[in-house]
Parts: C-alpha cells; structure tokens; sequence
C-alpha cells in the first residue's frame, strides 16, 4: 500500500518491481486529499481493474502510471469512422493499442497509422472456417493484452467463443434504437416502418446478435423527406458522440453490469429528460 508520509519524509527514490520511483511521481499519485494537501491538485488516479459481469470497472489505487492507461483495441472493416472518433476523442486513461482489420484494404487502418496506432490485418478470407478466424483473431488481440475491445463497423458475426472470451468487455455500436431492428439496413427498415424516432445504441456484444446489454443510446428524428442516405447520416453524427462517452464511462469503470442483465452508469441522472416527435404543444 501506499504510505504518503513515508514519501515525504524519505525523498530519495523507491524501487518496486525494478522501476526507480521519484518523490515527485510518488506525490502524483497519493490518494485524494493527501496529494493535495501537498499540492497536487490532480487528487487521486485510479487503475480500473478488469472485472467481470456485476462489478465492472471498480477502481482501485494504483502506485504506476503506466498501470493507470486502460488498453482497447479497436475492429474494423472499413472506414472506421467510430473508431476515429474515438481516437480523436483523447479519451483520458485509454491507449489505443491496436486496430485490427478483417479487410487489407480497410480505409481505417491508413487513418490509425498516420496516428501511431499499431495495426494488423487477420484476413476472413484465409480462413475455411468462422472458427479458424476467430481464432487467429483473437490471437492477434491478445497479444495487445486489451482491457476493451471495441467493435467499430466490424462486419463480421463472431462465434460464441469467441464473445464469451471477451464477456463483459467486447462493445459494439448498432445503427437503430434496439431491440428495434436488429442486423442490417436498419435505415431503410426503420422508413418502412414509419418510426418518428430513430437512432444508435452502444452495447455489450453477447452470443445473440444485437441484443447485449445497453449502455447508451441516442436519438434523432425522422423526417418526412427523409431517405435512407439523409437518416443514416443523422444517426451517424450521434454514434460519433455516444461511443466515445460509452467507451469513456468504460475506461473510467462506472459501467457496473447489474445481476439483472440492465447496465447502470454510476453518476447518471436523467431525472425528467424526454422529448417527442413531433413536440407536444401547449393547450
């Protein structure tokens, strides 16, 4: 554990495991009101340990900063728009350890390098089987030793597996406010459906598609001269707000996956929040 005062009163360097501790880095990372009772204002910082289903994300002090960056590493099979959003989002405490493609000619893997993330290509179609694939992927993901794995237009179905490897930290972004439509054209499904609200959701990725528990969703509404191009577009300028915050929470470890299958974000409060489509007007 520990010890501020033994810090202040000794300041020549500590060693643990091999690695030189200065005072200075001892004072940076003292629990709260002690750190800033010795003018760190930064207070405490956190290692979020992995834990599984029904404790995700507690906290628990750590004495290294390399130790405080949670590791993702983030899928995909084109573009990668959400994962650029979440690159670009400088998620404090992540490290983007790696992007992975099942597609060479992925766009997403040329925008992550250009950003100094590693990246890899595990190509589907070098593979007789979903399982031999799923396989070789998870290699190449554990070589990066994630604390997250994030699905970020990966068009692949994972076998079970595969999922229950990654149980309780495997996130993946839909284009509709699930369980409303489920698998694809969602856009053009949710037109044909008549809907006035439609959106994103984040959620945890289990064995049956789509239908993992939910961390966030956001909403947009459909408009009369909407097509799928104009409502597509809508909805993606929310996912590029909702998975960085999804992702956030994640690393931050308020996400705590409740015995009855539901998410719980510690902090939230959205007391009396709601809207309609079209507005209700005052009589």
């Amino acid at each position: 554990m520990f010890d501020a005062s033994s810090a202040l009163s000794n300041p020549r360097p500590e060693h643990e495991s091999g690695r030189i501790v200065s005072l200075l880095e001892a004072l940076s990372d003292m629990p709260g009101e002690t750190a800033r009772a010795h003018g760190n204002p930064r207070g405490p910082t956190y290692r979020h340990d992995r834990i599984r289903a029904g404790t995700l994300g507690t906290p628990a002090v750590s004495f290294h900063h390399t130790r405080l960056m949670k590791s993702i590493v983030v899928l995909i099979s084109g573009r990668g728009s959400n994962m650029e959003a979440i690159v670009r989002a400088n998620i404090p405490g992540a490290r983007i350890a790696a992007v992975v493609s099942n597609r060479p000619d992925a766009q997403g893997l040329a925008f992550a390098a250009s950003h100094g993330i590693a990246t890899c290509v595990v190509d589907h179609k070098a593979f007789a089987d979903r399982e031999a694939f799923d396989a070789a992927l998870a290699e190449t993901i554990d070589a990066h030793q994630p604390d997250l794995v994030v699905l970020a237009g990966f068009m692949r179905v994972l076998t079970s597996g595969f999922v229950r490897r990654y149980e309780g930290r495997l996130l993946n972004i839909h284009p509709s406010l699930l369980p409303a439509f489920p698998g694809l054209h969602t856009h053009q499904r949710a037109l044909d459906a008549g809907v006035r609200i439609h959106g994103a959701t984040v959620h945890f990725v289990t064995a049956e598609l789509d239908c993992g528990p939910i961390l966030i969703q956001a909403a947009v509404p459909v408009l009369a001269d909407d097509s799928e191009q104009s409502l597509s577009a809508r909805v993606l300028v929310q996912e590029h707000r909702i998975y960085p915050q999804a992702v956030s929470w994640f690393i931050e470890g308020r996400v705590n996956l409740a015995t009855d299958g539901c998410v719980r974000i510690h902090g939230e409060n959205d007391a009396g929040a709601g809207w309609t489509v079209p507005p209700v007007e005052t009589v």
